[in-house]
């Protein structure tokens, strides 16, 4: 591997890679920026560098490292930029809604996956982006990213209303046990870096325990309607 002088190696959502590219534009640093599509690519560049992680940063012709070691060489603090506000404002809205409209538990889950799904209608090639790179389905069924949120929409609009509720428990069950596999699979077993897509793209919120609640809210929602209704 014989990469350019300056140079960066990164995933297409993983936050550190994104704050590495803006540090070096803010620097000034022209660079190459070279984007990992797949896991296949991650893993080689891994395998070459003999390195744990991604990014992988090169100056003047030299490794530097990932996202922290390129922030210690300008001087910078490299304490990560995490928000959990949308997620905190998402369910505190809910919970009122469901508090207001009487319609308990089962509204909440409702109002919960509703909400959740317009965030990422409203910018669903940014989902898109984000979702595919730990989704499993999605790496076998790219089209299955484009139709997550009107999936999640209809679920929870079944939720609300009662139409349709076994089947929309029964789809709930499968997405909800699918979305945390990946979730898990992506965080603890392959170690991996990435921006959660469950509140839409751009989110600064870290894959993990919001995506796991998003899918465990369809999973035992969707074993309790079914034992209930």
């Amino acid at each position: 591997m014989n990469p350019e002088p300056n140079s960066i190696y990164r995933e297409a959502s993983c936050s550190y890679g994104t704050k590495a590219v803006k540090l070096l534009r803010d620097k000034g640093v022209e660079f190459e920026d070279h984007v990992l599509e797949s896991r296949v690519e991650v893993e080689e560049l891994k395998d070459q560098l003999h390195v744990e992680t991604t990014p992988q940063v090169f100056l003047e012709g030299k490794r530097v490292g990932g996202y922290s070691e390129l922030a210690q060489r300008f001087n910078i603090d490299a304490e990560e930029e995490t928000s959990y506000i949308p997620v905190i404002a998402v369910f505190s809205v809910a919970l009122l809604l469901a508090l207001s409209t009487g319609l308990g538990v089962l509204g909440f889950m409702g109002f919960s996956l509703t909400i959740l799904a317009t965030l990422k209608l409203m910018d669903i090639p940014s989902f898109v982006t984000g979702f595919k790179q730990y989704d499993l389905i999605t790496k076998k069924v790219p089209n299955y990213a484009k139709a997550y949120p009107f999936i999640e929409l209809a679920i929870g609009l079944a939720f609300l209303s009662g139409a349709f509720i076994k089947l929309a428990g029964l789809v709930a069950i499968a997405v909800g046990l699918a979305g945390g596999y990946s979730v898990f699979r992506a965080v603890y077993l392959e170690k991996r870096d990435l921006n959660c897509a469950c509140i839409g793209g751009g989110s600064k919120a870290p894959l993990g325990s919001v995506s796991f609640i998003e899918n465990a809210i369809m999973a035992v929602m969707g074993l309790r309607v079914l034992f209930i209704f």
